[in-house]
C-alpha cells in the first residue's frame, strides 16, 4: 500500500494490499479497505466502513458519517461497500441508523459527483447514480437501475431493477422494474434501451410490454392486473414477469401511476 505522508490513517484501520491513500485524506480507526483501493486527496472514511476490493473513493467524498437522522443516538452501525465500485467527488454515505443496521452497496456501481446515500439505503449491483442524485434513509435500488442528475427519492422508496428514472424527477413511489420514471411518481413505457444493453432480447422485452400494459393499459386495478397476469400460463411461467408482479405486490409505499400527457417510449 501506498499512504502519503499528509493522510491521516489510525493505526488499527485495516488496509488491503496495493490501496492507495491520497493526501489530507482521513481513515479512522474502525475502517476496514480491501485491497487496490484508491481513497483520493481529502477523502474522508470514517466509522465502522467496510469497503471491499478495487474501489475508487473520489476527491473530498464522505463515507461512514454519522446518519441524518433525529432518532440517532449514536449506535454501532455500518456502511459496507461491495467491489469495484466508483465514488466520484464529494459523495456522502452514511451509516445506519439502529444498533447493527447498515447502509449496503453492491458490486460495479458507479455514483457522480456530489451524489447522497442517506442512512440504511441499499443498493444492488450495476446501479449508476448520477451527479446530485439525493436518496433518502431506506431507499432500495435494484441491480441495473439508472438515476440521471439532481434526482431526489423520498425515503423507504424503491426502484426496481433495470429501471430508470430521468433528470430532476422526485419520487415518493416506488418505480417498478424494467420501467422509465418521467414525472413526479409517474412513469412513461419501458427502459427500452437498457433492457437491450443488457442483453434482454426481442421476446423478452415483448413479453414485459405487454405485462406493462396490462397493469397501466387495461383499466383493472392493480390487484385485477396482477391476478389476470398470475393466471395467464404465458405469463405466470415468466420469471420477469412474475419479478415485476411480485415487486409490486410488495409495495409499501405504492407504485408510479402512468403519465398520461404523451405517448409511452418503449412502446414500439
Amino acid at each position: 500500500m501506498i499512504i502519503h505522508p499528509r493522510a491521516i490513517v489510525h493505526p488499527h484501520a485495516k488496509i488491503g494490499l496495493g490501496t492507495v491513500i491520497g493526501a489530507d485524506a482521513i481513515v479512522d480507526e474502525f475502517v476496514e479497505i480491501g485491497d487496490r483501493c484508491e481513497i483520493r486527496a481529502r477523502a474522508i472514511v470514517t466509522g465502522h466502513t467496510k469497503i471491499g476490493n478495487d474501489n475508487q473513493v473520489g476527491y473530498g467524498a464522505i463515507v461512514g458519517s454519522e446518519p441524518q437522522d433525529t432518532s440517532y443516538k449514536g449506535a454501532v452501525s455500518y456502511v459496507e461497500i461491495g467491489d469495484r465500485n466508483i465514488l466520484r467527488e464529494y459523495v456522502t454515505i452514511n451509516r445506519g441508523t439502529a444498533e447493527g443496521s447498515k447502509t449496503k452497496i453492491g458490486n460495479d456501481n458507479l455514483v457522480l459527483t456530489g451524489a447522497h446515500i442517506a442512512h440504511n439505503c441499499q443498493i444492488g449491483d450495476r446501479v449508476t447514480i448520477v451527479n446530485n442524485v439525493l436518496l433518502a434513509g431506506y431507499v432500495e435500488v435494484q441491480n441495473h437501475a439508472f438515476m440521471g442528475g439532481d434526482v431526489v427519492i423520498h425515503q423507504f422508496t424503491r426502484v426496481g431493477a433495470y429501471a430508470m428514472v430521468r433528470g430532476q424527477t422526485r419520487l415518493g413511489m416506488d418505480v417498478p422494474p424494467y420501467c422509465m420514471a418521467v414525472d413526479t411518481n409517474m412513469v412513461l413505457g419501458l427502459n427500452s434501451l437498457g433492457l437491450r444493453r443488457n442483453g434482454f432480447n426481442h421476446q423478452r422485452r415483448r413479453a414485459i410490454l405487454e405485462a406493462y400494459k396490462i397493469i397501466y393499459k387495461s383499466h383493472l386495478n392493480r390487484s385485477q392486473a396482477i391476478a389476470l397476469l398470475e393466471s395467464t400460463p404465458d405469463y405466470a411461467n415468466n420469471p420477469d414477469i412474475k419479478f415485476f408482479c411480485d415487486f409490486i405486490k410488495a409495495s409499501r409505499r405504492g407504485v408510479c401511476k402512468i403519465y398520461e400527457k404523451g405517448l409511452g417510449r418503449g412502446e414500439e
